[in-house]
């Protein structure tokens, strides 16, 4: 069992000769370097990752080896990984002969350099470590913080320089990496990884059962990831399915019973599914996001089980990511957008494939209402509204806001309606055939539309305004404008409801949940207690049981003092760990002067020892 331990070198013990032979040159030169990366790949660069890890739930550590292997540039002696808080043991070859290693000065965004010094001819490295009982990516829950309240839970998330607490590896999305696991887990729990499953009920092995995984195709390192708990599966098609604790599964499998359409609906669109499985993980309500596309399991939040499938465009995302993210991959967290702006459009076109142009109409002017809003807290000329973002010296959560999901995606759109869907489908499908498990920057994106679509054509190219979208801030006058119908009758009843009529005479029935969001988004400040009160009464909306609806009304009740619905508000915050949601909440919170900021900090000095890293991260920063 590894011994847990930092080890005592420094970079300041670091001999000079080690220092010294970190260049080289050969197969991996014209590799970018990254920014949120200790990573030299022109020099030596990590091509495949085995990992052999115990996982301890009385410690909260991980610990084994992790068995590098190495494309190695002519010349080169050492390899750079990125750790933080990793506790390292030892290094060795292949043959188990010892490695000189050295860790660099502490950054408090990226960590620390582990740097190993590799003689001619090694090409693979093992690095026996343990990890961090707090690592930033692994959030480990006791027993009462899952469903079914019997077993621990442990979940990694990487996104997006993560990884490097709990591996010690190349943590860069433009450093692709095959990888393979056997961990080890106590009696009674199940691991699921983001890899085929080689042993779907483990093996005995010393300290309980060993599960183990393989993926093969190289993949950015933020998307390796595991889960381990009490858990089930339920099939939904011969290639999709839900993984979940036994009393959530069934109900997760019947709201996600449209996998297996989905599925077909993205291939008949972008071409073959790459993945083999596309099966969904519902995670206890810590998780911090509403979904994370690692491949072959998305993890979702059990927020979006609404009981009537009105919130699955969130699993259509992460599907999405399957062709813009995962198969094609955003070079550096500079280049975020192509991830997920891409991806918000694809999730629109599966929305409307699966559901109807009007499903798909809603969501898209739903979001372009949070895009608006955003932009306005950012300022018309910031540079934080640019696709392209300059994130030098700052972590790259930073960037993951809604400009690179909806300002990239009305680019997307915008560049569909000129030159027509059918065209523009044609070069998207060819994009990902182009560009298939690979990483790209931005101006790579760029080339290759200028290449393949606008072909010359500098009508399109002025239309288009493709510098101005990318590199330029805020919307630019040529936006494609979303338009609902149903939203448009939704206005109405807003507007009535204003005017004095009761909540009783609104004809919502049959109302989507995509239509009591407009609603609740576009009542005014101003409104009295007892107006409040008449929504409440009439629609339940306090103990709502859908949470995109809940949250909106919520926003509505902060701002208003509405006491009655505080309860409600306190629970949302003290059992869910969806950023999406607590972010707004205690900003709203904070505003509000008289009352706000004391019940913010009572309920955040509560709920925060629960949330994952990521969450409080952000929330620190507004608490205070």
């Amino acid at each position: 069992m590894i011994s847990w331990f930092r080890n005592p070198i420094s970079a300041l013990g670091l001999p000079v000769a080690l220092l010294a032979a970190c260049g080289g040159s050969g197969p991996n030169e014209g590799v970018e370097r990254d920014g949120h990366s200790f990573a030299r790949p022109d020099e030596a660069r990590v091509t495949h990752v085995a990992l052999d890890l115990t996982a301890d739930f009385e410690g909260h550590r991980l610990g084994g080896t992790a068995t590098l292997s190495l494309d190695v540039a002519t010349g080169a002696r050492a390899v750079v990984l990125d750790s933080r808080g990793l506790e390292v043991e030892n290094v060795t070859d292949a043959a188990g002969g010892a490695l000189e290693f050295a860790f660099g000065p502490v950054d408090t965004i990226l960590g620390q350099a582990l740097t190993v010094s590799i003689p001619e001819g090694t090409d693979t490295i093992v690095v026996r470590y343990g990890t961090s009982p707090d690592a930033a990516a692994l959030q480990w829950l006791a027993p009462a913080q899952t469903a079914d309240g019997r077993l621990p839970f442990l979940y990694s998330q990487g996104q997006a320089i993560l990884t490097r607490t709990w591996i010690p590896t190349q943590d860069s999305p433009g450093i692709r990496q095959t990888y393979e696991a056997r961990i080890v887990v106590p009696e009674g729990l199940r691991v699921v990884m983001s890899a085929e499953m080689l042993t779907p009920d483990g093996a005995p092995a010393e300290g309980g059962r060993a599960f183990t995984f393989r993926m093969p195709q190289a993949i950015p390192p933020y998307l390796i990831a595991l889960a381990v708990g009490e858990l089930a599966f339920a099939g939904t098609g011969p290639r999709t399915g839900v993984w979940a604790e036994p009393s959530v599964v069934a109900r997760a499998a019947a709201e996600f019973a449209d996998l297996e359409p989905m599925v077909a609906a993205a291939e008949a669109l972008y071409g073959p599914y790459g993945w083999g499985r596309f099966d969904v993980l519902v995670l206890p309500p810590a998780f911090p996001f509403g979904g994370m596309e690692n491949p072959r399991l998305t993890f979702a939040t059990p927020t979006i089980l609404a009981g009537d499938r009105s919130l699955v465009s969130l699993i259509a995302h992460e599907l999405a990511h399957s062709w813009a993210g995962n198969l094609v991959t955003n070079a550096t967290w500079r280049d975020f957008w192509l991830n997920e702006g891409v991806t918000s459009y694809i999730e629109l076109r599966l929305m409307e494939a699966l559901y109807g142009p009007e499903r798909a109409a809603m969501l898209e002017v739903l979001a372009r209402r949070g895009l608006a809003d955003e932009l306005a807290g950012f300022g018309d000329d910031s540079a934080e509204t640019h696709l392209h973002l300059d994130l030098a010296g700052r972590n790259p959560d930073d960037g993951m806001t809604a400009v690179a999901y909806d300002k990239g995606a009305a680019f997307v759109r915008t560049i569909e309606t000129a030159v027509g869907r059918p065209r523009f489908d044609s070069w998207l499908r060819a994009y990902f055939t182009r560009h298939a498990y690979t990483s790209i920057t931005t101006d790579d994106f760029v080339d290759d539309l200028r290449t393949h679509l606008i072909a010359g054509d500098a009508e399109l190219e002025q239309r288009l305004e493709i510098d101005r979208w990318v590199y330029g801030p805020g919307l630019p006058d040529g936006a494609f404008v979303p338009r609902s119908r149903a939203f448009e009758l939704v206005d109405e009843q807003v507007r009535r409801w204003v005017e004095g009529a009761t909540a009783a005479s609104l004809p919502v029935a049959g109302w989507s949940t995509q239509e009591w969001q407009h609603f609740l988004g576009a009542l005014p400040d101003g409104l009295t207690t007892s107006r409040l009160e008449d929504l409440d009464r009439t629609y339940g909306l306090s103990g709502s049981g859908n949470s995109e609806v809940l949250f909106s009304w919520l926003m509505i009740a902060v701002r208003h003092h509405y006491q009655p619905a505080l309860p409600a508000l306190e629970r949302l915050l003290t059992t869910q760990g969806r950023r999406k949601f607590l972010s707004p909440l205690y900003q709203a919170l904070m505003t509000q002067a008289s009352w706000g900021p004391a019940l913010a900090r009572e309920l955040y000095a509560r709920a925060r020892p629960t949330y994952h890293a990521v969450a409080v991260r952000t929330l620190d920063g507004i608490v205070r």
